[in-house]
This record gives C-alpha cells, sequence and structure tokens, in this order.
C-alpha cells in the first residue's frame, strides 16, 4: 500500500466523519440535548479529531467538498429530526450500515501492513463504535421510521456517492 492510498483513506475517512459531526449537529439543533444523540455526536466529534491529527501529521489535503458536507451533512440532519426521532435514528442506521462496509474494507486493506498499524488501530476503533451507533438507532425505533425503505436507500446511495467523491477530489 502506497501513500497516495493512506491519504486516500485518511482523507474520506475524515470528510466522513465531519459528515457525520454535521448531521448529529442538524439534529441537536431539532433535539436539543437528547442524551442518545449527544452521546453520539460526542464520539463522532472525537472521531473527527483524530483524523484531522492524521491529517497534519501525514500532510494529507481535505477534500475539495467539505464546503458542500458541511451544509449536506447539517441539512440532513435537521431534515430527518425535523421528521422525527424515528427518523433522525433512520438515517443514523443508514449512515453507519455503509460506514460499516466502507470501513470493514479499510481494515482489511490494512491488516497487511504493520506499518500502518497505527491508521488500523483508529479505523478499528472507529468501526467498533459506528456499529454501536447502528445498533443503538436501531433499539430506538429506527426501522420503524415512517417511509423507512424509501429512506434508508436515499440516505445509503448518498453516502456512497459521499465516499467515493471524497476519496477523489
Amino acid at each position: 500500500m502506497d501513500e497516495k492510498d493512506i491519504h486516500k483513506m485518511i482523507r474520506v475517512n475524515q470528510a466522513g466523519e465531519y459528515g457525520a459531526t454535521r448531521i448529529y449537529q442538524g439534529q441537536l439543533a431539532v433535539f436539543k440535548g437528547d442524551p442518545v444523540i449527544q452521546k453520539m455526536a460526542e464520539q463522532e466529534a472525537l472521531h473527527l479529531k483524530k483524523f484531522n491529527q492524521l491529517m497534519i501529521e501525514n500532510k494529507v489535503r481535505p477534500t475539495v467538498l467539505q464546503p458542500i458536507w458541511h451544509v449536506a451533512g447539517y441539512l440532513l440532519g435537521v431534515t430527518t429530526a425535523l421528521t422525527g426521532r424515528k427518523a433522525a435514528h433512520a438515517c443514523t442506521i443508514a449512515v453507519e450500515t455503509v460506514i460499516d462496509q466502507h470501513y470493514q474494507q479499510q481494515l482489511d486493506q490494512l491488516k497487511n501492513y504493520p506499518e500502518h498499524d497505527a491508521l488500523r488501530q483508529l479505523v478499528e476503533d472507529c468501526h467498533l463504535e459506528e456499529l454501536e451507533h447502528r445498533d443503538t438507532a436501531i433499539q430506538e425505533g429506527g426501522e420503524s421510521a415512517p417511509g423507512y425503505n424509501f429512506l434508508s436507500e436515499v440516505v445509503q446511495s448518498v453516502s456512497r456517492l459521499a465516499i467515493w467523491l471524497s476519496k477523489r477530489v
């Protein structure tokens, strides 16, 4: 795995964690002080902080799409929250389902490169917390949100597109 591949991983993960913080900020604008969403938001903020640090250490530029993720993430959070708590949690389920696959692919790639153990460990730690977020959102009734299947498909498609784009630009 070359430096270019590592830079792509760091860039896309930072972009994803940034987008996640914006989604939760949008949801918290509607559900002020919600302890479940607040806890997930705090974990995402910590993930973002760690990937920001990796970007500095490895001289990785952020995606040029970050201003779009800034607005889009917040709007997704506000929109799903305005639809109701279950819709907000449905959004989390959808995003974290895609992130589960994304992080697992990275872990599969990184396991053969012990020189990148620190990155692998960070991805693994974030991955476990993302799975916890998905499970929490399921427990909070996200799968019973009105229009769950449609909402889930849209959010998953947008998430996959954001990953694809963030790796490249």
